[in-house]
Parts: structure tokens; sequence; C-alpha cells
């Protein structure tokens, strides 16, 4: 075993973490699809229902990759993965309450298909906001946590 697979080996935390979120994330997307056709807007209450559970599943697998010997990080780049998943609450929970408010300015296509009018302005910025922050912080993560990722765009 090379000092680098020690060093993997000896910093499970992130593993743990992550698999845990997803495992949350999951059991709260099965708790949003019982709430699909109680929501104001049944449709955008089934996309929230389906990003819990796609963002929870790819918390578990990038958790049980973190434990194989295929990908070695550091501690720094182990933390920095965990936060980028666990900033997917935000843009989970948002299309939630989008769901409630009926919120049309970040998933235009689906709103449409929902019948949804647009809601008060500062639920319409909290929601885009929600959905935005998130992901430019998870792509900051995965570039720093993973710095060969970003040199096919060069």
């Amino acid at each position: 075993m090379t000092e680098l697979h020690a060093q993997a080996a000896g910093n499970p935390k992130p593993s743990y973490y992550l698999t845990g979120n997803g495992a949350l994330m999951v059991l709260a997307g099965l708790l949003c699809g019982l709430t699909v056709s109680a929501a104001p807007y049944p449709r955008l209450m089934l996309t929230a229902h389906i990003q819990f559970l796609v963002n929870g599943m790819m918390s578990v697998f990038a958790g049980l990759m973190l434990k194989t010997s295929l990908s070695i990080v550091g501690r720094r780049s182990g933390m920095l993965i965990v936060w980028g998943h666990v900033s997917a609450w935000a843009v989970c929970l948002s299309e939630v309450a989008g769901a409630i408010w009926g919120t049309n300015k970040a998933l235009p296509i689906a709103a449409a298909q929902a019948g949804a009018s647009g809601a008060a302005p500062w639920q319409e910025s909290l929601v885009v906001a929600c959905h935005v922050v998130p992901g430019a912080f998870s792509d900051h993560c995965l570039d720093t946590a993973c710095p060969g990722r970003v040199q096919g765009r060069q």
C-alpha cells in the first residue's frame, strides 16, 4: 500500500458524510413524493421529489466511490466534495418552496406546464438564488477538489 493509499484509508469521514447526506436526501425525496398530489402545483412538487432522489443517489454513490481505491483525495478536497453535495439541499428545498408558491422563473418550462403564474418577487428571487448559488459553489468545489477536471476546458 502506498503512502497516498494509506492517507486516503485513514480519512473515511467524507465518505460517511456523503452517504449519510445522500440517505437523508433520498428519505426527504420519498417524503416529498407523498405530498405531490396535495401540493398547489403537483408537477413542480414532482420535480422537487425527483431532484431530492437524484441528488441523494448521487451523494451516496460519491460516498461509496470515495471508499474505493479509484478515488484518492486529501482531507481538504474530501470536505470540499462533501460541502458541494450538502449545498444541493438548498436547491431541493427551494424547489419544494417553488411548488408551494408557484414560482416560474427558476424552472419556466415545468412551471408553464404546471400552470404556475408566478409568485411574489422576493419568492422568485429566493428560489432562483437557491438554484444559482449552490450550483456555482458546487462547481467551484469540484474545480478545487479535482483540478484535472478543468484541463479539458482550456
